[in-house]
């Protein structure tokens, strides 16, 4: 049956303004990081955003590598964009990375202009795109010049093949050096996507008055701390669950200690009439710089309860005083060594 997108769609979630660019984004987004691979039936990938952008979501993140196999869910979504979305293509934002390892040899990952801009057209090649809406510097390359990667970026927008920068897992210090960069070649930088969760709170510190100094938007990726922060782990790690596949999840995170923080915060949600998940997004979105969030979802089902989280934003001073007490840094942040360059 031909899509037809619900004619509602955006009434259902608030936008926010990316940093000082006149780009809106939805408070929460849909990443396409894990279940758009191969390993998961296209149906079921083609239902998620048919109902993801039914409600509002308008916006889907991708990297060259996403998968299984790499380069898998930039071809599932171009199959599924080619017959459902197509006609939308204006109501979309979609991106893409290029950073981490993709192909063989000295030319297929890092920050070098010869990558990065390679990636982006193979990229556009599997999803059958004339232009992506962000391409991201996936991760700080130490041994490369920013200026080097930055106007690998600079080109990719001056060539049409893209239409804004954005990095991932920068510091604050490489950040403000990337803007500054950009801002001299006249392609200036758009957003930054770090991980940020109530048990990964490192962007507190720095990053995010940077991106207020810079006028850059923030897109928090794992903002459910690769799913600790859902009821999934709330009675020990299930089969088939990312941590018993230690799918960037392993077992040994979910310690006493941080299954004790999470399930209160699990009861601290509940009294807030959400769950543990919706509460998470929720609080990641309580600060105005946060952009927006990214969520994975397998299902349906998964999705509609992530998206729920808009229907309650607000937090009185007593709750977030009482999430403090939980949402404490738990050696979770696997990105960590891109941003401490």
């Amino acid at each position: 049956m031909t899509y037809a997108a619900a004619e509602d769609r955006y009434d259902r979630i608030p936008y926010r303004r990316t940093g000082r660019s006149g780009l809106k984004l939805p408070a929460v987004s849909l990443g396409l990081w894990h279940n758009f691979g191969d390993d998961r039936p296209l149906d079921t990938q083609r239902a998620i955003l048919r109902r993801a952008f039914d409600l509002g979501v308008t916006h889907f993140d991708l990297a060259n590598n996403y998968g299984p196999p790499y380069g898998s869910a930039e071809l599932n979504f171009g199959h599924i964009f080619r017959e459902d979305f197509a006609s939308y293509r204006d109501e979309l934002v979609i991106s893409t990375k290029a950073g981490y390892d993709m192909w063989p040899g000295p030319y297929g990952e890092w920050g070098s202009r010869k990558y990065m801009l390679s990636s982006l057209d193979q990229s556009l090649k599997r999803m059958g795109l004339d232009y992506v809406d962000i391409f991201y510097s996936h991760r700080f390359d130490p041994e490369t010049p920013l200026e080097e990667t930055m106007g690998a970026l600079d080109q990719a927008v001056r060539s049409g093949k893209a239409l804004y920068a954005g990095i991932s897992s920068y510091s604050p210090e490489r950040t403000a050096e990337a803007a500054g960069i950009l801002r001299d070649m006249g392609t200036p930088l758009l957003i930054h996507q770090p991980s940020y969760s109530m048990l990964n709170r490192w962007i507190e510190d720095d990053l995010l008055d940077t991106l207020e100094d810079e006028g850059v938007g923030c897109i928090a990726f794992s903002p459910l701390a690769q799913g600790m922060l859902t009821d999934k782990y709330l009675n020990g790690i299930p089969a088939g669950s990312r941590a018993s596949l230690d799918r960037s999840l392993s077992g040994d995170m979910l310690s006493d200690e941080v299954l004790g923080h999470i399930r209160r915060l699990n009861g601290l949600a509940a009294s807030r009439g959400q769950s543990l998940a919706q509460m998470a997004l929720a609080w990641a979105l309580r600060d105005q710089r946060v952009t927006s969030v990214l969520i994975g979802a397998s299902s349906v089902a998964q999705l509609e309860d992530s998206l729920a989280s808009v229907d309650n934003l607000a937090f009185s001073d007593e709750e977030l005083q009482a999430i403090d007490k939980d949402a404490v840094d738990s050696g979770i942040n696997i990105w960590a060594a891109s941003s401490e360059h």
